[in-house]
């Protein structure tokens, strides 16, 4: 099995525990279920911010653990007030020790777009990002056939959720396009073996629709890249371990926006 097989499988017996639980009806009752979300084309397009998706990720299968002592509302208001579009947070716990309780606690210091990060293969999942406080969900086309992704997606739309589909070759691209998404993100990093190519990016910028929000997503660690990845037509950048592996991801990120003036 692939890192994406085991985590797929751990997320279906994850899934049906928290059902179990709490029930859709219980998530909808949430006090933050029905909150507007924020936009996330907006936000990206919005010159005074930097296009950045900024990601609060303590660890990962493939580096173990980057960062395990930052707070999450201390990096996620740094994150902010840097000038990132939009804030990503993982909430698997079993892979990336995240949680839903980070999802909350980030919504509560922010007022930009905030994406639940997580391999979603069920509707619950999407109640339960609305409920915790996400304006985002993550579609990833590499655990997803078409038509889960199109149920899904219709479904997120229905809850006023903002998607990002995640792609990582041109097949993923071609069968995916339906006009629910707003947003198509391309995987650097390849979640079968964890490689990292900056390559997959720019041999699919023109393929997107120019009406999709473009996101380059993983291995980007140099503000000259995103100067790059810009000119080629990307709107938005995902960065995930670059300021999480330092000491201070704060001061990380605002050293790196500096860069890109």
């Amino acid at each position: 099995m692939t890192i994406l097989d085991k985590i797929v499988a751990r997320k279906t017996i994850e899934v049906a525990a928290a059902k179990a639980k709490v029930s859709l009806e219980q998530l909808m009752q949430y006090p933050l279920f029905d909150r507007t979300c924020h936009n996330l084309k907006e936000s990206v397009l919005d010159p005074a911010k930097t296009g950045i998706i900024a990601e609060f990720k303590r660890a990962s299968p493939s580096k173990g653990l980057i960062n395990g002592s930052s707070a999450v509302e201390d990096v996620v208001l740094a994150y902010q007030n840097a000038g990132a579009s939009a804030i990503s947070v993982l909430t698997d716990g079993d892979f990336f020790q995240g949680s839903l309780e980070d999802l909350t606690a980030a919504r509560k210091v922010l007022s930009i777009p905030l994406l639940r990060k997580e391999f979603i293969v069920d509707r619950y999942q999407i109640a339960e990002a609305k409920a915790y406080g996400a304006d985002i969900i993550l579609l990833i086309a590499a655990c997803l056939s078409p038509d889960t992704i199109r149920d899904l997606s219709v479904y997120a739309k229905s809850l006023g959720l903002n998607i990002l589909l995640e792609v990582h070759n041109e097949e993923e691209l071609l069968l995916n396009i339906i006009p629910e998404i707003d947003a198509i993100g391309v995987n650097n990093r390849n979640l079968k073996d964890f490689s990292v190519d900056l390559q997959h990016s720019y041999n699919l910028v023109n393929k997107i629709p120019d009406n999709y929000i473009k996101v380059s997503e993983s291995g980007i660690a140099d503000p000259t890249t995103i100067k790059l990845l810009k000119a080629t037509g990307f709107h938005s950048f995902l960065i995930g371990e670059n300021f999480m592996k330092t000491k201070d991801p704060a001061a990380a990120i605002i050293d790196f926006v500096a860069q890109l003036d």
